[in-house]
């Protein structure tokens, strides 16, 4: 018998058309697609959609893959990484090309990394977080300081005027 697939690629269900949905059957490919979508960062109500099913059929199916999503784009970058450099040792300067853009897209983004998480000041505390109404506050202080200062200036001016 042969596979009747859709216009994406995906096999048609024999009872299509039937009364109630088919049954969902994961597959290899369906597994692999839903890896590399967790990777890419996807939701999974898209990814749902993408496999043309529910959430819930999809967490049901996919749960084994679906609870190392945090895991899922290293181990991508690192499949990537390891497919680049075989390349780049088996003679191929564009792949190495690639790698090394690969490498310094890689430091850039620890280098941002580890300079998120350090402490800003000097002494290693975390610097105090600052309320709206402290802000307001503090600008209204600084208004009042620079108004005086301005007002000093125009004193002191109209006195030297007055002395001359």
């Amino acid at each position: 018998m042969d596979r009747v697939f859709d216009l994406f690629g995906d096999p048609v269900p024999s009872n299509h058309g039937g009364r109630g949905r088919p049954q969902h059957l994961p597959t290899t490919e369906n597994r692999n697609k839903v890896t590399l979508l967790l990777a890419l960062g996807w939701s999974n109500g898209r990814i749902a959609n993408a496999l043309h099913i529910t959430e819930p059929t999809l967490r049901k199916h996919y749960f084994s893959v679906i609870k190392f999503r945090d895991q899922q784009r290293d181990r991508m970058d690192a499949a990537v990484a390891s497919t680049l450099w075989r390349q780049f040792v088996e003679g191929s300067t564009a792949a190495g090309k690639v790698f090394m853009a690969f490498v310094e897209k890689n430091d850039r983004m620890e280098i941002e990394r580890t300079m998120a998480s350090a402490p800003s000041n000097a002494d290693g505390a975390l610097p105090e977080r600052v309320g709206k109404k402290q802000v307001d506050a503090q600008r209204a202080i600084d208004a009042d300081a620079d108004l005086m200062a301005e007002l000093e200036q125009e004193a002191a001016a109209q006195n030297a005027t007055a002395v001359h």
